[in-house]
């Protein structure tokens, strides 16, 4: 007996089944959301001495499109919540900001980067887009 290779009907249907299930695939992934990419970091001594300068770093950065980026210190200590330290002018790309102060007494203090986002440069409505871990000066 001898096999004879389909090419009816049937068969067609399948290829075309394949290759649509293909095209939706391929449609789908497209489709798929694009997620920015980006993020804030923060340096700053472990431990400074009362009186003392104390000087924070911090950059940040987001891949958003039409944002402008603003960048801003907070510092939370002695019991007064987080509050801005110092704030970058708006920017398109990479933001820094550089704070100096110095502390009057003993304790820790808390300092945080916040990446915004701008639409322009006097925008009262930014948006909140990354913040930095949380680091902590021993104040001795």
């Amino acid at each position: 007996m001898t096999r004879t290779k389909k090419t009816g009907l049937r068969t067609r249907g399948g290829r075309a089944a394949v290759i649509g299930a293909l095209g939706l695939a391929s449609l789908t992934l497209a489709a798929a959301p694009a997620f920015a990419k980006g993020g804030a970091d923060i340096t700053a001594p472990h431990t400074a001495h009362v009186g003392k300068t104390i000087t924070i770093t911090a950059q940040g950065d987001d891949d958003s499109a039409g944002f402008l980026h603003q960048l801003c210190l907070e510092e939370n200590g002695f019991g007064e919540g987080w509050h801005q330290e110092n704030c970058s002018a708006a920017v398109k790309g990479d933001a820094h900001v550089t704070a100096h102060g110095t502390s009057a007494r003993r304790g820790n203090l808390e300092f945080r980067a916040v990446l915004y986002g701008l639409r322009n440069a006097h925008d009262q409505h930014p948006v909140h887009l990354h913040t930095s871990n949380v680091v902590t000066v021993r104040v001795s």
